[in-house]
């Protein structure tokens, strides 16, 4: 790229004689085999980076040079790669703004410099359109932390990493291995409003033990914390503390563990509660409060710390590991001279990097960084709009406003007044017209395929359970999983010598009351004959109830199909109680999905006709596997009774059961059931060998239409039976 070596501003500078502060440090840092350094200024705790060039250039300014001069030194000793004229005053502008350089600056030099008035307006701009994330400084932690780093300096060493692994690794195994659907089965209740109180004081706590992690791991390695605060976090109130001393330490690893530090505290505090919830007796508050922690702990981990599309413990974590700083503004830096480079041609723009692998790096993470950003701002405003309908509306607006309507302003004023504009801006003025255009014809007229997706399970229509008859030792089995049976075929033949001796006790019984009759006949003694045949009566009843269950003890299939589930041959030689389940004998020739959806993912099911609908089938284990749909049919009806285990939680699957049902086949919410049947191909049933339970993924192709009605279809759905007015 060709950058032009002059400015027509030099004249304002050139005669300055500025340098950096006293108090100022430099630390040397390396970034993918290159060196930087890293100007720090203790007192406010600003940074700036600088490559060696430009670090040659600002050590040459010593309050005894001019500008000038430090310039044509730099050119002599570094030619084509030392710093241009506009780059000159742009890096004096950022040290100024950053409060790193002194100057004796005349007011016309002043106007062209960042004033610090305009630090604490930007900051204070910040503030309001990160208005989820607001801070509020409250005192210096130094004290603190000192009398705290001798207790926990033991722990901040590689072998307390190795404990800390430990602990979570056996905390994975317990909560795991024991009835781990408990753990899932209480998530709706965490935000159940009778939770607050408990939920806040955990949340405020537990984000204290996080800072304080930060904190101690910055002063185990020599930095400085010297703010402490409270801030807003998604309107959450939660303490945090200024660990950015850490940006000046040379190793890299140091910089990752003091901002791992965080969730090394709280994920070790969540192992321990995990520990004290699984040893304690249901309905004990101290188990309640240990899952507020351990849920905590997940959610703000996941969603938050550790990822790295946010500016939080994830986002530095991921730029040390890389070794790409300041990711973030650089990354939007990116997007903004690719626009700038290719689409306006503006051929003189500085990219933010002349390394190819960063460049790449930079714009893939600032893509992702964009989607995340708006993919959390819908999740978070739905969410707020269902718990208090005006607040969300506001926070919605606030943070529309400034997060995107704020950027569009901004590009209005830089296409009507930048000077990088001056030659061509009748050209920038009519590609962005064509730009604005083009998007309201693909957002808002032009019809696209709309999709929707749900999952579902491989079941059957036709299926029938199989089940012990009488109690009995397994004899025989004639039958193993995929053979064929039909109607009356014997699976299973079972011996009860307790039923043996029951009937001929019966027989004898029975022999008895009829020898009684005979005899009382005989006699002429109505009244014993009448007791006699009672007695034959009842033992006739009971031999006649003991031939049914020696019926029993041939176990025979009830429909013709295909068995399945359980092998019947595993049962040879156990004794089997009345009512245990053997297997299934299903029909293969019906198979079809069984999926639940919920009532914003199946309303447009009932609104549509079938023929407007087309659905696929992937199962999970082979998304690539695709069927058609011939025929679906939705209940119109919620429905609470699970379809199959495989779409619990238990099961894999996303529906969640009443954790007061032992059979755990009652869903907690209404849902609606739909059933699916696969087109044939060459007369077969493509699903027939699929095994049954096994999951799928469906989606359905609606009629096309824009994307603008398709997000306003979505939004509405989602709101139903959500929002509380």
């Amino acid at each position: 790229m060709e950058r032009p070596t002059f400015s027509p501003f030099w004249h304002r500078i050139r005669s300055m004689k500025p340098r950096l502060r006293p108090h100022v440090q430099i630390t040397r840092q390396h970034y993918r085999g290159r060196r930087w350094h890293v100007v720090h200024d203790p007192t406010s705790n600003q940074f700036y980076r600088l490559n060696p060039v430009a670090h040659d250039f600002v050590s040459s300014l010593d309050g005894a040079r001019t500008v000038d001069d430090a310039w044509q030194q730099s050119l002599t000793r570094h030619g084509d790669a030392s710093p241009t004229q506009n780059e000159i005053i742009e890096l004096l502008s950022q040290l100024y703004s950053s409060n790193l350089l002194s100057t004796d600056a005349a007011p016309e030099t002043a106007q062209l410099l960042t004033r610090g008035k305009e630090r604490a307006a930007k900051r204070f701009k910040q503030q309001a359109i990160g208005l989820m994330y607001l801070r509020v400084k409250l005192f210096n932690p130094d004290p603190l932390l000192t009398f705290l780093l001798p207790i926990f300096r033991p722990f901040l060493s590689l072998w307390g990493l190795a404990a800390w692994a430990c602990l979570i690794i056996y905390a994975l195994v317990r909560v795991f291995s024991g009835d781990w659907t408990r753990l899932a089965a209480g998530l709706d209740s965490v935000v159940a409003p009778s939770n607050w109180g408990y939920l806040m004081v955990t949340f405020v706590a537990l984000k204290a033990w996080h800072e304080l992690g930060h904190g101690l791991i910055c002063r185990r390695f020599g930095g400085q914390v010297p703010e402490c605060g409270a801030m807003l976090l998604v309107l959450l109130p939660a303490p945090y503390v200024d660990a950015s001393s850490c940006w000046a330490f040379p190793s890299k690893w140091q910089r990752m563990a003091v901002g791992a530090g965080g969730m090394l505290f709280e994920l070790a505090a969540a192992a321990v509660a995990a520990l004290i919830w699984v040893s304690t007796p249901d309905g004990a508050l101290i188990k309640q409060i240990c899952y507020f922690v351990m849920i905590t702990s997940g959610v703000s981990t996941i969603l938050f710390n550790g990822n790295p599309l946010m500016r939080f413990d994830g986002y530095f974590i991921f730029a040390d590991l890389i070794e790409v700083p300041n990711l973030m503004q650089r990354s939007q830096k990116s997007l903004t001279w690719l626009v700038q480079r290719y689409i306006y041609g503006l051929k003189n723009q500085r990219p933010p990097s002349s390394v190819r692998s960063e460049m790449w790096i930079l714009v893939i993470y600032g893509v992702a960084a964009m989607i995340y950003r708006v993919f959390l701002f819908i999740v978070i405003t739905l969410y707020v709009l269902g718990l208090w309908f005006i607040v969300g509306v506001l926070l919605a607006a606030w943070t529309a406003g400034m997060w995107f309507f704020g950027p569009i302003g901004k590009f209005i004023h830089w296409l009507s007044s930048s000077s990088q504009l001056v030659d061509h801006r009748a050209r920038a003025v009519l590609t962005s017209i064509a730009m604005a255009a083009a998007l309201v014809v693909l957002v808002g007229l032009l019809p696209l395929p709309d999709y929707r997706r749900a999952r579902g399970v491989i079941d059957t229509a036709g299926k029938s359970g199989v089940f012990i008859g009488t109690d009995g030792f397994v004899e025989a089995a004639h039958v193993r999983p995929g053979d064929l049976v039909k109607a009356g075929d014997p699976l299973l033949t079972l011996s009860s010598p307790e039923l043996d001796s029951n009937e001929n006790i019966a027989r004898a019984r029975l022999t008895d009351a009829v020898l009684e009759r005979s005899e009382a006949y005989s006699k002429d003694d109505a009244p014993a004959a009448a007791v006699a045949q009672r007695k034959i009566e009842a033992a006739q009843q009971q031999l006649d109830d003991l031939t049914f269950r020696r019926s029993q003890l041939i176990v025979r299939a009830p429909r013709d199909g295909t068995v399945v589930a359980a092998d019947p041959t595993l049962l040879v030689g156990a004794y089997i109680t009345r009512g245990k389940p053997v297997c299934l004998i299903v029909d293969l020739t019906t198979v079809r999905i069984t999926a639940v959806m919920n009532q914003a993912e199946a309303a447009w099911l009932f609104e549509l006709p079938e023929a407007d609908i087309a659905a696929e089938i992937r199962p999970v284990s082979d998304p690539f596997a695709l069927t058609s749909v011939a025929h679906l049919r939705a209940i119109p009806a919620g429905q609470r009774d699970l379809p199959h285990e495989s779409l619990s939680f238990a099961g894999g699957g996303e529906v969640e059961v009443r954790p007061d049902d032992p059979a755990r086949r009652r869903m907690k919410s209404e849902l609606f059931n739909v059933y699916l049947e696969p087109a044939m191909v060459d007369g077969v049933n493509p699903l027939a060998s699929a095994p049954l339970g096994q999951r799928v993924h469906l989606r359905f192709a609606l009629p096309s239409k824009p994307i603008l009605d398709q997000l306003i279809d979505r939004i509405n759905k989602t709101l139903q039976g959500r929002v509380n007015l």
